[in-house]
């Protein structure tokens, strides 16, 4: 991967320029639920430079179509109230192209939103669709001729292992350049997976005791509640692991675990999160728990006989000084008990306690530092403290803190908010990198080669026993003994 000086000064210092978004998928589930809202939200808080929007699907449909369909969205979907000019507002900068059409429509959507934006007007090209037609839409680009210096953002997953990754990115750097290209994931677009780098690297507390010294282990536990429902097919080709752990919970281990990076610049925080990548050993089948709960066979789309995991627990181990011998737990699986995103990072006991035998100090484990991955920052760090009275009976309490109940709260972006900005900007900060990607297959080369046997679990259960056993004799957080404050 290569930025040159001038890109990274262009990412930090630059205003946007105006921008003609071509939204490629424009009529499917992720735009309708988040891009188009989105856009609009962001397009309301004056966050935006001036923009248009070009519509690009399979589907029928004129332009008054697509901004009814937008608008319907919006409203169905948006987070906030939209009054009625920004509506307004909105829906004239929205136009269709039906690329079922070939690249004709395309070209002329196109160069007519940026004769009406000016001659600083850059191209954002939003792959809102599979890989697969992905790549078979860069043809279309290329021949509708809006490729060149256009910046692309795609979707997961980046290939299914190390080899498919390779030709992805192959076939992506033969239209776009690495410094124009955007792997979105949207877990490190959510306002507390950045407060973990304000929280380590801004306070004087935290980082003299963010290493092996001081942690005993890290868990990344995202369980849910739904079923895989409609997409069956999908989960058929991909699994927990490849959806969840390559895509999300590693890029979030590489924010818990890097170094400090020399600025606070995109390529500075890309290059410590590679060298996490880099010292993480391979995934081993034995530290790995696959598990599948017991109505996923029966889902429409997916074989009888599936031995694709819904659940996958991990142990994994960074081979470096910081992390040496201190395990991170990953956790994540479908139609499971409770549905939480959350990080917990495990304080080492002292060594030696004066307190009484029955003072019910260590009774509940150790203090705890944890994170909430919502969409505002949730914060929590638990300790033992003295229960009032006259013996010395010690008890677990909890600091909370929440940006929802502080000023500005409300205002935070949504992840998919947050990286179109920056994607427009040239910020690469928050976004994956093909070197790094390719890494993580490559890491993971052993447990696909040699997966352990699928478990049948109980839907709305926490998994198999196994589950346990891995993480043993530590447990897992989820579920809380102590819920959050409400």
């Amino acid at each position: 991967m290569v930025f040159s000086e001038t890109h990274r000064a262009e990412a930090r210092t630059a205003r946007i320029c105006p921008n003609v978004v071509v939204l490629f998928g424009a009529t499917g589930d992720l735009s309708r639920r988040k891009l188009l809202p989105g856009l609009l939200n962001l397009s309301q808080a004056g966050l935006l430079p001036d923009f248009r929007v070009v519509g690009a699907a399979r589907t029928e449909m004129t332009d008054d179509e697509f901004r009814t369909y937008a608008l319907d969205a919006c409203e169905e979907f948006g987070r906030r109230d939209f009054d009625e000019e920004a509506r307004r507002e909105f829906a004239q900068r929205l136009t269709y192209a039906n690329v079922k059409e070939g690249p004709v429509p395309l070209t002329a959507a196109v160069s007519k939103a940026e004769q009406e934006l000016g001659p600083e007007a850059q191209r954002l090209l939003y792959m809102s669709v599979s890989p697969t037609v992905a790549l078979k839409l860069l043809e279309l680009v290329e021949a509708a001729g809006i490729a060149a210096e256009s910046r692309i953002i795609m979707e997961k997953p980046f290939g299914t292992d190390l080899e498919s990754a390779r030709e992805l990115n192959d076939k992506i750097h033969k239209y776009f350049p690495e410094r124009q290209i955007f792997r979105i994931d949207h877990f490190l677009g959510k306002e507390a997976a950045q407060n973990i780098l304000a929280l380590r690297f801004a306070n004087g507390l935290f980082e003299p005791i963010w290493n092996r010294s001081h942690i005993a282990h890290v868990q990344i536990d995202v369980p849910e509640t739904l079923s895989v429902g409609n997409r069956g097919p999908f989960y058929e080709e991909t699994g927990a692991y490849r959806d969840m752990v390559v895509t999300h919970l590693m890029q979030i281990l590489a924010f818990l675990a890097m170094e400090p990076p020399t600025q606070l610049d995109p390529l500075a925080i890309t290059e410590e999160k590679n060298k996490v990548f880099r010292s993480i050993r391979p995934i081993e089948p034995a530290n790995v728990v696959r598990g599948q709960y017991d109505e996923y066979r029966n889902e429409p789309g997916v074989d009888p006989k599936s031995e694709v995991e819904t659940l996958i627990g991990l142990k994994c181990e960074i081979d470096n000084w910081r992390w040496s011998d201190v395990p991170f737990y990953l956790r994540t699986g479908k139609r499971m008990a409770e549905g939480a995103r959350i990080i917990s990072i495990a304080f080492r006991e002292p060594p030696q306690s004066m307190f009484p035998a029955d003072s019910g100090v260590g009774q509940y484990g150790p203090d705890h530092l944890t994170f909430d991955l919502d969409d505002y920052a949730r914060l929590s760090l638990s300790f033992y403290g003295k229960r009032p009275g006259p013996t010395m009976s010690l008890e677990k309490t909890s600091m909370q803190f929440s940006r929802a109940e502080a000023d500005g709260g409300g205002d935070s972006l949504e992840a998919y908010e947050r990286l179109i900005r920056d994607a427009m900007a040239g910020d690469h900060t928050l976004f994956t990198t093909a070197d790094g990607i390719e890494r993580l297959w490559e890491i993971s080369a052993p447990l696909l080669e040699n997966p352990p046997p699928i478990e049948l679990y109980f839907s709305q259960s926490w998994g198999p026993k196994s589950l346990n056993d891995l993480i043993a004799p530590d447990a897992w957080r989820l579920p809380f003994a102590r819920r959050w404050r409400g």
